[in-house]
């Protein structure tokens, strides 16, 4: 076995690890902050959303100066630094009373995160490229088994000890996730030693001259603003449509489950597709695939009619990151992946943080059915937008000027 392949599967399974114990918490956001006495719905879909994405301000901020770093340190010790990091933040979640403390704790963890953007990074550089569409694949497959089981397992336990002890469990699983890279992974293609130390400015600017790579930043932040703003409401809408014994945390782990589960199945072959036609009509074709799915949201009166309509959607959600990351593995300049995924990261992040903080006001307003029209209609501009703008074939700079060194007339 080919070492890149023992990193995968090794890498794999630590963000199973990783996304198992993160969405065991992220879906009972709303529900724990009633916990803390917060009961006017409004007030709490406004906190819900606040609190969801204020993780993703400090994240953006931090996530190119991270990224940077790891051209120059290596990705592998980002990995452990951000594992162990968000280990001791959440166990200390769990501690909170308020939710101005919770509120600061997400943000803590936004400043300290980037397991799953590092362990994107460390398997796109350490891949021969023409496989790197199915290893990112295989990792968000492996990342979205994890999400599948965490809201299922959450939903359980929440009804058995309640939310509280389900932060310290998240951190205790995050840490051993974090040890098992720290053993195991072996990073092959590691940052050359130079003498003169980079600019972080100089390696920024180089990144948003790649007109590419900035088009694929943009997307990014449309495709994580769209998909994520509804996250923090579905539990909610869970509970107004009703669910058998009344259930509600269950039903609202098993909502992201049924996605998860077909974005699971649906990853590793897009990916595949993506390496064989190019992720760039992979990424088109899963937009308005998803874009579509978002429409019947709208009509749902049932909890099973929202499964069923879940599922379809994941398995358009999972040629999304996938193709993007493939994208920016494929035009980011040679010795400067990590700061491009980092800039990757800090841009998906900022989809991320505001589209939690919009769509918790919108429904606010609105209602929570009337957002996901919104989110199908920001998916169709999105991806009519990618395709006006890869009207010609896109190349790799660095691979242009080879090109032309090779045929100077």
């Amino acid at each position: 076995m080919g070492s890149w392949r023992r990193n995968l599967y090794i890498l794999m399974v630590s963000q199973f690890l990783v996304m198992s114990a993160m969405s065991m918490i992220i879906p009972f956001l709303p529900l724990y902050l009633q916990e803390m006495g917060i009961k006017n719905p409004a007030e709490t879909q406004l906190w819900a959303g606040v609190i969801f994405g204020v993780n993703f301000l400090s994240a953006f901020i931090m996530a190119p100066i991270w990224g940077s770093m790891a051209d120059r340190y290596g990705r592998k010790i980002m990995v452990l630094r951000s594992g162990f990091g968000m280990a001791v933040v959440i166990f200390l979640t769990g501690l909170a009373t308020s939710p101005l403390q919770l509120l600061f704790l997400r943000l803590l963890n936004g400043t300290i995160s980037g397991f799953i953007p590092a362990s994107i990074s460390l398997t796109a550089t350490n891949t021969p490229k023409e496989k790197v569409g199915y290893a990112l694949g295989m990792l968000q497959s492996g990342g979205v088994a994890g999400s599948i089981m965490g809201p299922f397992i959450g939903g359980i336990l929440a009804e058995m000890i309640g939310f509280r002890m389900i932060f310290f469990l998240t951190a205790t699983v995050i840490a051993i996730a974090t040890l098992v890279v720290l053993f195991a992974v072996k990073e092959e293609c590691k940052p050359q030693k130079k003498e003169k130390k980079p600019n972080f400015w100089k390696d920024g600017s180089a990144i948003l001259h790649q007109r590419p790579l900035v088009l694929f930043f943009i997307v990014g932040v449309f495709v994580q603003f769209a998909m994520m703003g509804p996250m923090p409401l579905m539990s909610l809408f869970v509970d107004q449509l009703g669910v058998p014994g009344g259930y509600v945390a269950f039903f609202a782990g098993l909502v992201p489950a049924a996605t998860g589960l077909a974005n699971m199945i649906a990853s590793p072959l897009l990916g595949k597709l993506g390496d064989r036609y190019g992720s760039e009509r992979v990424l088109f074709f899963a937009m308005l695939g998803a874009a579509l799915f978002f429409i019947p949201h709208w009509f749902v009166h049932s909890i099973w009619q929202l499964l069923v309509i879940r599922f379809l959607l994941g398995l358009c959600v999972g040629g999304l990151l996938p193709s993007l990351s493939a994208l920016i593995r494929k035009f980011a300049p040679p010795g400067k992946e990590s700061t491009a995924f980092g800039y990757q990261s800090s841009a998906n992040f900022l989809g991320n943080m505001l589209g939690p903080v919009t769509y918790g006001y919108l429904s606010g307003l609105t209602g929570i059915r009337e957002v996901f029209l919104l989110t199908s209609l920001l998916l169709v501009c999105a991806a009519v937008w990618l395709k006006f703008s890869l009207k010609l074939r896109l190349q790799p700079s660095h691979e242009k000027t080879d090109d032309v060194m090779k045929n100077p007339a």
